[in-house]
């Protein structure tokens, strides 16, 4: 394993421990999905212990940090330059119906940057993290974005509403985390969309740009309404034209 900081440990430490009650409540969803009353209630609960699992974990080793999440929002500690930024679930959905594509996301920013980034898909079992400067790596091996260089030969994701008709063939899987994850391992070559809150992307920003990606300019400061392009660099000025509508 490569060597990672104290923080990045801790990271992955309240991750596994918070994936064993996803996993065990993905499992319930699934008698649920039968059922008439639906699993609605029951995935807001699973959100929310999930998140104070994450969250007792990550303040139990750190006590004065800052924390930026999904179901909790801003808690300022004592310490305003080292924030957490955390989604439990990110592709609730997803979760929601049973389907097994989503993830925890957790993210450190250090002043107005994200230093370290971490997401985790219990299910598959499939651990991506970065950290600045350090490289990003899956399941501890190193990670690249694609090297594709022809257009007509990528994979691009994306989400939420799309007004054109896109000459690009893409997928929309429902979890902007992994998505970003998976641009930055290569198996797709570059993701777009509008809207997104700061918890969904903030691992994921990170980790593209420790693969050698690139992404447009985002205002890491804002929680709301954030539009992500992110690609390899071979492809990003043609996926650029392509959506320049978007």
């Amino acid at each position: 394993m490569n060597s990672i900081s104290a923080n990045l440990n801790i990271m992955i430490k309240a991750s596994e421990k918070a994936s064993k009650i996803l996993i065990r409540d993905f499992g319930e969803i699934e008698k649920l999905q039968v059922s008439k009353k639906g699993p609605n209630d029951f995935v807001t609960n699973s959100d929310l212990r999930v998140e104070k699992i994450i969250i007792d974990e990550l303040q139990k080793a750190k006590p004065n940090y800052s924390i930026i999440s999904e179901e909790n929002g801003v808690q300022v500690n004592r310490d305003k330059k080292n924030t957490w930024i955390l989604d439990p679930i990110d592709g609730t959905v997803n979760f929601l119906h049973g389907i097994p594509h989503f993830a925890i996301s957790i993210a450190l920013k250090c002043e107005d940057k994200i230093i370290s980034g971490l997401i985790f898909d219990p299910i598959k079992n499939e651990i991506f993290y970065a950290e600045k400067n350090n490289g990003a790596f899956f399941n501890n091996q190193r990670i690249r974005v694609s090297k594709k260089n022809q257009i007509n030969d990528c994979l691009f994701v994306t989400g939420g509403k799309i007004k054109d008709k896109l000459e690009l063939q893409y997928r929309k899987t429902g979890s902007a985390a992994l998505d970003l994850a998976y641009v930055a391992s290569g198996r797709y070559d570059g993701y777009f969309q509008n809207n997104l809150n700061i918890w969904d992307i903030a691992a994921g920003i990170i980790l593209v740009e420790e693969a050698g990606g690139i992404l447009n300019n985002i205002d890491i400061s804002s929680h709301n309404n954030i539009k992500v392009i992110a690609s390899s660099p071979n492809i990003n000025a043609k996926l650029l034209e392509k959506i320049n509508n978007f």
